[in-house]
């Protein structure tokens, strides 16, 4: 066999032996004589994406064709992101036959070249079947394999990396140049810092070392320089360092510090807002940073003891520190800042298949892919909700047959990718090459629970989910050891044989222990049971032809492609979405899923229609009419009044692991009011559980730091001191009777509200009054209090410019979206008024160095290279006084309230859609590329509008 198979098993081209048969493909879908692409309707559409915050189009293509049951986001985003040649030329792909068609061959083509099928018929049904579950929306590649496979550019297949670095310069040099090859083909990397000196050790030379942290400036540096050349969306990196290295506290501490810089020099008036001018100047800001802990220091935590930080040259410790004190440390970075995330050490490595190949040290920056360094992995998702069906009697169930079969399909084609996929690097293709490891997975988890009468946190939820990604990793190790009958295990088995075939052990030994609930998950467990049987008894004869099978990834943009409502194991964002129509235009909707589990739960047709008006109505289901308040769980949702607990995702998590090569890529979101003993919990929990890797997010935790209590006394010891020296006593200064005045209507985050800003007949703003709510309600009361506050500052002479650099970026609720053209997202109402009083009554100079400017300065800005207006747009006059009270009022400036034709709150995105809903602010990026408020997918954000992601593929 090793004679036979030894050529093919290294991804060579050459044809297989006369001993060997190949596979036997099976039809699932298709039909014999019957192309797929003949049985479906094709359409014409046009594809014209625009940035609604400036009405330019971003991508024109008219004449696309793809099916008619293909939604227009689908289509947009296949069209804009994975169709080939330049926009206009004869060589641009027009077609979702031609797309499908350039993969599907050539994976068709490897795998005959490589005597991966039995016949010339079997190359075809696969062709067919491949065809038909790309067509049906069944499954997708990763991006990469839209971008690169079948054109004439080196057809990188691999979307997630693990890069090396050793304690060397040459090495850290290395590092460095192989990064950013990878962030130039629009992917990302993941390694461990650890091997490299700390800077308590010295050098040879009798120096003391740099220590790793420095190092990542260079990295980080490197990573925004390419990012910035090359690509709007920010380049993806995850940084680890063990727990036991000395500079351990350095490395937590970093992206804290940086956060601190941010808010001092946005209070200084620079622009650090995501993407700003001057949020260059900080550091550490495009890595995901982990720490790597292990089972002794998580015990010492437990237990209260001391932890040694070892030396990286002898390995003997160097210093004690405090186990609590440390894991507090990094609970409390990531309170503040979001980083750093935590990685199981010895949980990764006890389910690693090739440690006699080297440790498992680090994971791609989504940490979902996790293996030896100097790898990538290829990913392929399926889209779950494609599996639910209803028997004749109107029940449901997940095919789990059919589920398996496309499973066998997809790792089939997985693996010949590796047979003809370029690597960015010599060293990543040999290791990728000679243990092909596989990333499938699957999108849509929280729409089929929810479908299904499953509550995202519930037992029954979770073994439904369990069973499928039990299913589906067994299913893949089986075919993985039919393939190595065929064209021979991965090289590098022979010396890993038993390590894999124990982890296989331990794969089948949590399937025979999980809890069965249910009718629905019960079938799902039997057929993972049959498969984990079938893997021990061939994998025992045949080995494996991969080294690793699955992973759960973000899956954002190919989620968008297959038309998923939920991305990766994510629950569903909220029950009613935002629905681009054909022709332009969009609309609500509730989910789709929502009346499939009022069915599933028993309610009749009148029940179900008057449940889905009131969330229509109002966004979720509380008080809707006839709904059982135990039913309420099904609904809950990512965000709203009935959102998930932290912990609830954390279950979830731990419930799919056991079942699962890699990792997961989720991020745990927490409110804003979280406590760091909170993320202790869920960091020493994730421990317990089993998972291999933990993040957190805290809403808001990027912005409005409080200031230390240091500060506060330094403060309130020097203003005492103050107050004696000055003897100056300011005069106050009393608007005449008749003033003009500019009155504004505003709408900020859905609350509606009124601004008048009187001024001095020849002397700037001298007062301003701010109607909010009811007469006579507390926030009118605050309003008029405030106001009048303000009023009496300006009167005295307080500078308006004073205001507003104290005043603006302040961040509560209400939030949001606004309808002034100009300021088109405020964090606050008293963040959107004083940028509108000072795009109103401060000089360009002066708001400019504030960072704030009018839509058509960003405009100009966007043209020219800057803000400043021509000569005839300039003026002089007010540029001319040294003081905000001596800007004329402007011309327009009277009594008749600012009126505008655009409505009061327009929703580009299910996540803008759930924010005026629910009354709240998302905590998520703006995209870079159309402006649409983005949402998160895994431990990055998705753009619904145009497909564009933060830094996964």
């Amino acid at each position: 066999m090793t004679e036979t198979t030894s050529g093919p098993a290294r991804g060579s081209r050459s044809k297989g032996s006369k001993a060997n048969k190949g596979l036997r493909i099976e039809r699932i879908h298709t039909t014999p004589g019957v192309h797929p692409y003949d049985e479906v309707v094709w359409e014409r559409r046009d594809v014209v994406m625009t940035n609604w915050r400036d009405g330019s189009v971003n991508f024109e293509q008219r004449g696309v064709e793809f099916p008619d049951f293909w939604s227009v986001n689908a289509v947009n985003i296949v069209t804009s992101k994975y169709f080939r040649g330049a926009v206009g030329s004869p060589e641009r792909e027009a077609s979702l036959k031609q797309l499908i068609d350039r993969v599907v061959r050539t994976y068709r083509k490897s795998g005959e070249d490589n005597g991966y099928f039995a016949s010339p018929a079997d190359a075809e049904i696969f062709d067919h079947e491949l065809t038909y579950a790309l067509l049906h929306q069944v499954f997708s590649f990763n991006s990469p394999v839209w971008f690169n496979v079948g054109t004439k550019q080196p057809q990188q297949v691999s979307a997630c990396f693990i890069l090396s670095v050793d304690d060397s310069m040459e090495s850290i040099l290395d590092w460095y140049k192989e990064e950013g090859m990878i962030f130039k083909g629009g992917s990302g990397a993941g390694l461990n810092l650890s091997r490299i000196r700390s800077s308590k050790e010295l050098l040879s030379s009798g120096g003391n070392a740099s220590g790793p942290v420095s190092f990542m400036r260079g990295a980080d540096a490197s990573a925004g320089t390419i990012k910035s050349g090359g690509a709007t969306r920010r380049a993806a990196k995850m940084v680890v360092l063990d727990v036991d290295h000395p500079d351990v506290e350095a490395f937590i501490e970093t992206k804290v510090k940086e956060e601190e810089k941010i808010r001092a020099l946005r209070d200084a008036g620079f622009d650090m807002d995501l993407g700003g001018d001057d949020i260059t100047s900080v550091q550490y800001q495009n890595a995901n940073n982990s720490v790597r802990v292990n089972d002794t220091f998580m015990k010492a935590v437990e237990s209260g003891s001391s932890f040694g930080l070892r030396s990286r040259l002898t390995g003997e410790p160097i210093e004690e520190v405090d186990a609590k004190s440390l894991f507090r440390k990094m609970a409390e970075a990531a309170w503040a800042c979001a980083d750093p995330g935590i990685q199981y050490d010895d949980t990764i490595n006890h389910w690693h298949t090739s440690p006699e190949s080297g440790r498992i040290t680090a994971s791609n920056p989504c940490s979902e892919y996790m293996h030896l360094d100097n790898s990538s992995c290829n990913l392929a998702s399926l889209n779950l909700m494609k599996f639910l069906q209803d028997d004749d009697a109107g029940n449901q169930r997940f095919d789990a047959e059919r589920f398996a079969k496309v499973v066998e399909l997809v790792i089939t084609a997985m693996d010949i990718s590796i047979c003809f996929a370029d690597f960015p690097t010599e060293k990543i293709g040999e290791t990728t090459r000679a243990f092909r490891q596989l990333g499938i997975g699957y999108a849509n988890l929280g729409a089929l629970l929810m479908a299904t009468g499953h509550a995202y946190d519930s037992d029954g939820g979770r073994a439904l989910a369990g069973a499928i990604t039990s299913l589906m990793t067994g299913t893949s190790y089986k075919r993985s050891a039919e393939l190595a009958a065929v064209v021979g295990p991965y090289d590098g088995y022979a010396r890993n044989a038993d390590a894999h075939k124990r982890v296989m052990k331990q794969h089948s030994d949590a399937n025979a222990i999980a809890q069965r609930m249910d009718d629905l998950d019960t079938p799902v467990w039997a057929a993972a049971t049959e498969a984990w049987q079938d893997v021990l008894r061939l994998g025992e004869k045949s080995g494996f032809r991969n080294a690793q099978a699955s992973v759960l990834a973000p899956t954002g943009t190919i989620g968008l492609m297959m038309d998923c409502d939920t991305t990766g194991v994510e629950p569903d964002l909220a029950l009613v979405k935002f629905k681009k129509l054909v022709g332009g235009g969009s609309m609500q909707i509730v989910n789709n899923t929502v009346p499939k589990a009022l069915k599933r739960l028993g309610y009749q047709e009148e029940q179900v229609e008057a449940i889905v008006a009131h969330i229509a109505d109002h966004g979720n289901v509380i008080d809707a009419p006839g709904l059982k308040p135990e039913h309420y769980e099904v609904f809950d949702c990512a965000m709203g009044e009935r959102s998930i607990s932290p912990m609830g995702h954390v279950r979830m998590m731990a419930a799919a692991q056991p079942f699962l090569s890699g990792a997961i890529s989720k991020t745990v979101n927490m409110p804003e009011s979280a406590t760091v003993e909170e993320i202790e919990e869920i960091y020493f929990e994730g421990w317990k559980l089993g998972i291999k890797a933990l993040a957190i997010y805290r809403d808001n935790c990027k912005v409005g730091q409080p200031l230390s209590a240091k500060k506060k006394e330094e403060k309130a010891q020097v203003e005492p001191e103050v107050e004696k020296v000055v003897e100056y006593r300011p005069v106050r200064k009393r608007l005449p009777k008749g003033r003009p005045g500019i009155t504004t209507s505003f709408t900020v985050g859905g609350a509606e509200g009124y601004m008048t800003a009187n001024s001095y007949p020849d002397d700037g703003l001298g007062e301003v009054f701010l109607k909010m709510s009811k007469q006579g309600s507390t926030l009118a009361g605050m309003m008029d209090a405030f106001s009048i506050a303000v009023s009496v500052g300006l009167q005295y002479g307080v500078p308006l410019e004073t205001y507003v650099s104290k005043f603006t970026n302040m961040r509560f609720e209400p939030a949001g979206m606004t309808d002034d053209p100009d300021l088109r997202m405020a964090q606050s109402i008293v963040d959107y008024i004083f940028r509108r009083l000072a795009l109103d009554f401060l000089p360009f100079e002066t708001r400019s160095a504030l960072g704030i400017h009018s839509a058509e300065e960003r405009q100009r800005h966007l043209e020219t290279g800057s803000y400043e207006p021509s000569d005839d747009e300039m003026d002089v006059e007010g540029l001319a006084q040294s003081a905000p009270r001596h800007v004329e009022a402007p011309k327009s400036s009277t009594s008749q309230p600012r009126t505008t034709s655009e409505p009061a709150r327009e929703a580009h995105s299910s996540t803008e859609l759930v924010e005026i809903q629910l009354g709240m602010n998302a905590d998520a990026p703006l995209c870079f590329s159309c402006g649409t408020k983005m949402r998160r997918a895994g431990s990055c954000y998705l753009c619904e509008g145009c497909g564009s992601t933060s830094g996964c593929s």
